[in-house]
């Protein structure tokens, strides 16, 4: 039955992706070019809903029962409303704000949707107590917005949250949860079905509809599959989320050492940091996505390891990420305090010898 409504959400995406092209024009929902875009002409932006769409049609036609349900699909109405206002009239960043706080709240408060403790590798386990509700709505939060930074070319968004689906849906069906395989497949045949529209050249963007949805999703469905597990597979979904994560991060960063607000817009994220470096906008995407696979890769070896073994993996890991990022700029130019280590010691190296 599954694989029969896998099918039906795609083609269902299929079928509504272009009636929903024509009311994102009818209703105003267009992305107009700027400065800070890739796109040189007005674009639709109300794809989102398409993915919504077809993913209420494969909820209706397979049914997963789960107590966690209804929360979500409330949580996922309220982040919908949200992302069509926002692609209509382009909502302030304190709304939405909230809007992502309320969505996440329902989840966490009414679906006990949260992770109350830790196992420890030797033993003993890391009570959260109080602080596991705000720790929740912040991982919520955090994701939802990290799949919305990094919405910025043809097909990148819905690329990367497809391939963090397939990852959660694999890891699922290893741990035998039944539901969030298939809400995960769900979600992740809708988004194929419409990144056919999507990719470059794109004939309608996902806008904040799209953006937030996956983000909501992938944020709450990874937190059901890994919560109240053991040290290591805590950090399972971080890796998953690898892209999203780490571009977040030095976004922060790189607002704070150019003393800027944190919400404050800038062209320095990952894509574009690829596309000045000479790629071209179909080979950025897919070096993305390259990415992404490599993370859910690492995902899965991580969640194989002993503690020993996931440490040193984890501890590569974070090594590569920073000099991938320190080479292309992800902070800036001047921002590269490993590879001018890395050089010191070469040179004292070569000296002593």
């Amino acid at each position: 039955m599954i694989y029969i409504t896998l099918i039906v959400c795609f083609f269902s995406s299929i079928l509504l992706t272009p009636l929903v092209k024509k009311l994102a024009f009818k209703i105003g929902a267009t992305d107009r070019p700027n400065h800070r875009k890739v796109h040189q002409k007005i674009m639709p932006r109300l794809g989102g809903l398409a993915i919504y769409l077809s993913f209420i049609v494969g909820l209706l036609v397979l049914r997963p029962g789960g107590p966690y349900a209804t929360p979500i699909i409330i949580g996922s109405i309220i982040i919908i409303v949200t992302g069509i206002l926002d692609d209509i009239m382009e909502l302030s960043a304190k709304v939405k704000f909230i809007a992502q706080i309320a969505a996440a709240g329902i989840v966490v408060i009414w679906g006990g949707v949260h992770v109350q403790f830790i196992n420890l590798p030797f033993g003993g386990q890391v009570e959260f107590g109080y602080f596991s509700i705000p720790l929740t709505i912040i991982w919520i939060v955090g994701i939802t917005n990290a799949i919305n930074l990094i919405d910025g070319l043809d097909g990148l968004a819905a690329g990367v949250s497809s391939i963090a689906l397939i990852t959660i849906s694999g890891m699922a069906i290893i741990m035998g949860d039944g539901y969030v395989t298939a809400v995960a497949s769900i979600v992740l045949a809708s988004t194929l079905g419409f990144l056919i529209y999507n990719f470059h050249p794109a004939k309608i963007f996902m806008g904040d509809t799209g953006a937030l949805f996956l983000g909501y999703m992938i944020s709450v469905l990874s937190l059901l599959g890994f919560k109240n597990v053991t040290l290591i597979s805590f950090i399972v979904p971080i890796i998953i989320l690898g892209v999203p994560i780490s571009d977040t991060f030095f976004a922060i960063i790189r607002r704070i050492v150019n003393k800027k607000p944190l919400s404050a817009p800038d062209k320095s994220h990952l894509h574009h940091c690829l596309l000045r470096a000479g790629f071209t906008h179909r080979q950025t995407v897919l070096m993305i996505y390259a990415m992404a696979a490599f993370f859910g890769l690492a995902a899965i070896i991580f969640s194989q390891a002993k503690l020993l073994g996931g440490f040193f993996f984890i501890v590569i890991l974070l090594i590569m990420i920073e000099l991938f990022a320190e080479m292309i700029g992800l902070v800036g130019k001047n921002y590269r305090p490993l590879i001018k280590m890395m050089r010191v010691l070469l040179v004292t190296t070569v000296r002593n010898r």
